[in-house]
This record gives structure tokens, sequence and C-alpha cells, in this order.
């Protein structure tokens, strides 16, 4: 399987992104950002303030509010090459004008919302084709997504799940996200949401696959397709259920408490890491991974 060359940001989101998809309001009065240091960090990664930016909001039912909310957090920190796409359907995710677009810009940024909106929206066109060519193809592109938009990176994407009662079989769903990553869980407003069970849920459904809850303002830089750094001021909580020894969800009736053993957790705050690959916990995402390479060599 080829490995990446560009870059990935996933990030937790703020404490409301405009659509709660557990209570299903919308709410337009209080469209808080996380703090401009991961917006930096972003351009940062795809080569300064020059980079151009494409914000994508085909996850929110109010796009242009966040579209203008995006723009001004941009142009805050210098960058006034930034454009908005308001794509709401497949069709217009098959217009010439956004596949220029998408071919000639550096990052791509997803928006929160309904994460089931961009993988039934972009799954197989053009569009996306060009994204995961660039992504797999060019070291200074970047694809970064908050909320929503960080969970539609995997391929094994959770859609719906109220948190007070993931820990019963099947309250958990899942779908094919846009997958970026393989082998990956991302979830998000992990903090505030309390959404450790229904991660822990999809974890134990599919052990196979590394859980990634993002907490608020914080977020993954991830490279190679492998290496996480944590960034932000928050927490990413990272659930393994690699050596899970008993699970009984094949077993039981839908509405029951699930059961899990040894499933494995960490907690990464800014600056730690995890390689996947090697399911490694990284002290020091940086030195740590510089050694890695040396020892490897």
């Amino acid at each position: 399987m080829q490995v990446a060359k560009g870059k990935l940001i996933a990030i937790g989101g703020a404490e409301d992104k405009g659509t709660d998809l557990e209570t299903g309001k919308i709410q337009r009065n209080n469209l808080n950002f996380f703090e401009l240091g991961i917006l930096s960090r972003i351009v940062l990664e795809a080569g300064g303030p020059l980079c151009r930016i494409e914000v994508i909001t085909t996850a929110s039912m109010i796009p242009n509010e966040v579209g203008d909310n995006y723009l001004d957090a941009f142009g805050k920190i210098g960058c006034t090459n930034v454009g908005v796409m308001h794509i709401r359907n497949r069709v217009d995710a098959s217009d010439v004008e956004y596949l220029n677009r998408i071919n000639a810009c550096d990052v791509v940024m997803f928006t929160g919302g309904n994460q089931l909106r961009l993988s039934s929206t972009y799954g197989g066109t053009e569009f996306f084709k060009i994204i995961i060519h660039k992504y797999n193809n060019e070291a200074e592109f970047l694809i970064a997504g908050t909320s929503a938009g960080a969970m539609a990176m995997s391929n094994t994407m959770i859609y719906e799940g109220n948190a007070t009662r993931a820990h019963l079989k099947g309250e958990v769903k899942i779908a094919t996200g846009l997958g970026f990553m393989q082998d990956v869980i991302f979830d998000s407003h992990f903090e505030k949401r309390g959404r450790f069970g229904r991660l822990a849920q999809a974890v134990a459904s599919n052990p196979s696959c590394i859980g990634i809850g993002l907490g608020e303002d914080t977020g993954m830089l991830i490279t190679n397709g492998n290496k996480m750094e944590a960034i932000g001021s928050g927490l990413v909580m990272i659930i393994d259920g690699h050596e899970i020894l008993h699970s009984n969800i094949a077993d039981i009736p839908v509405g029951n408490p699930i059961s899990i053993e040894n499933l494995k957790v960490h907690f990464c705050e800014q600056g730690n890491g995890f390689l996947l690959k090697e399911r490694k916990f990284l002290m020091n995402a940086n030195e740590d991974a510089f050694v890695q390479k040396q020892v490897d060599i």
C-alpha cells in the first residue's frame, strides 16, 4: 500500500460548531472556533501564509456563516489566499471550477457539521480522486478537518451515536468514511460530550482499528500515514483494541450492555504522539520519531 506523502490534521472542534447531531439542533448564534494556534500550525505545515487554502463547508447546514468565520479566522493570521467551496451535492462536486481549484490548492479544510454529508457527497467523485492523488503524491499538501471533517477522514467512520447510551450494543452507528487513513476511527468533541463509550464500542466492533478521540481545541498532525503528534490545548485519547481478550459484542442482543476486557488507553497532551503501525506511545513526538528513525537505519 502506498505511503502518503501529504499530511493530515484532524481537529476535535470547538464546543459549538453550528450543528449538534445528538440533539438535531442548529446553533446559529455561537460559532466558536478552536484557537488560532491550530490554524497557524495548518498554515505552517503547508508552507506559510501564501499557501492556497480551500475551505469546504459541505458538512454544515449553515455554510455561509461557517465559511465567513473561516475567512475571518485565517485572515487574522495573515492568510489572504483563501477560498470557500459551498458544495451541497454530488452535482456541485463535478463542477469544473471546483475541480480546477482543488487541483491548484495547498490545503483542503473540511468544516464541521454532519460527516455523512461528506462521505455521501464525495465518495467516488473526480473531486475526491484529485484530493487523494494530491495527498498521496505531494509532500506539502495538507488535508485538515474539524469535528465532522475529522471524523470523515478514516475509512471506518462513526456517523451517529448518543454518548449517554453508547455502552449499549447497536447504539453506535458505523459507515465508510473518506478513507484518507485506514485502520483508525476518529471521534470529535471527545471531552465535553463524553464520547469515550461510543469510541470504545466502535473499537470493540472493529478491533483492527485504533480509536482517536479528539478533544476540543485539540488535534493530531499525521505524517506518512503513521506518525501522530498531538497539537492544541486539550486531550487526545488513543484507544487500542488489538489486545482485547474478551468481548461480548458479537453475542449479545441489540440494546444490551457491552463487556470488554483489556482495552488499552493512552492520554496524549500537546507534544505527545503515537505510531500507528507500531502501536507505540511517544512521549515527545518529534524527538522520539527521530530516535526511531535512527534505529530503523
